[in-house]
């Protein structure tokens, strides 16, 4: 492992799943150049990540089939350290970013660290209508988050972030779809925990295509917003 983190700290990186067998290799032998404790929550894939995952050392379990978050949570119970990372298997994040996510919770700046592409650019959210009402949306619902907490983020959606896993384990989290990241910044906010981010590059997924269909889920992001800022 690489000792370009601020201190000795134990990380647990979780990596959620789903038929990623062309950039899952890539994602797990970068991301064991800062833990080696790599926890994979496969999505029941009918491909080879799980294979691929378990040949590289990760330690594999199952999520429930009902989405990403449910991936997230059924993740809690097995992390193992003080600090849990959270990236995505498609390729679109750098593990080299993970000292840059760390470093504020280590140096006790902050509680959750959530990576920004406002920030850092993005070379997935800019072209096609899709990638415009994404990114569109995101900043809409990060608007209200900042207006209600009077905060100054410039997104709450970024799936790469880093955690304390005690702050983590306090949330309650119930979402079962991507919309647990909202409900990440929103209740680490609320419950008075220290948010903050860092610029992190999202890149085009190395293969495939997303599974997220915006005109299906942007309801339920909505739905998710007004419950979590005001419920």
């Amino acid at each position: 492992m690489q000792n370009d983190l601020p201190s000795a700290d134990k990380l647990t990186i979780v990596i959620p799943a789903l038929n990623e067998q062309a950039a899952i290799a890539g994602v797990i032998s970068g991301a064991l150049s800062y833990s080696d404790d790599i926890l994979v929550v496969d999505g029941h894939s009918s491909d080879k990540t799980v294979a691929i995952a378990a040949s590289l050392g990760a330690r594999v379990i199952y999520d429930n089939r009902k989405g990403k978050g449910d991936a997230i949570r059924a993740s809690i119970a097995h992390i193992q350290h003080g600090i849990t990372v959270f990236i995505d298997a498609d390729g679109s994040h750098d593990p080299d970013d993970i000292p840059r996510l760390v470093r504020p919770i280590l140096e006790n700046r902050a509680d959750h660290v959530c990576g920004s592409r406002l920030l850092g650019g993005s070379s997935e959210l800019h072209g096609g209508f899709d990638e415009c009402l994404r990114l569109m949306g995101s900043s809409f619902i990060t608007a209200f988050i900042n207006h209600r907490f009077k905060t100054d983020l410039s997104e709450s959606q970024n799936g790469f972030r880093a955690i304390k896993t005690t702050v983590l384990k306090s949330l309650g989290l119930k979402e079962n779809i991507t919309t647990i990241e909202q409900e990440m910044t929103i209740k680490t906010i609320r419950h008075g925990f220290r948010m903050a981010e860092v610029p992190s590059h999202e890149y085009r997924r190395l293969a495939g295509a997303s599974n997220i269909k915006i005109s299906k889920v942007a309801f339920r992001y909505v739905f998710s917003l007004i419950k979590y800022l005001y419920g």
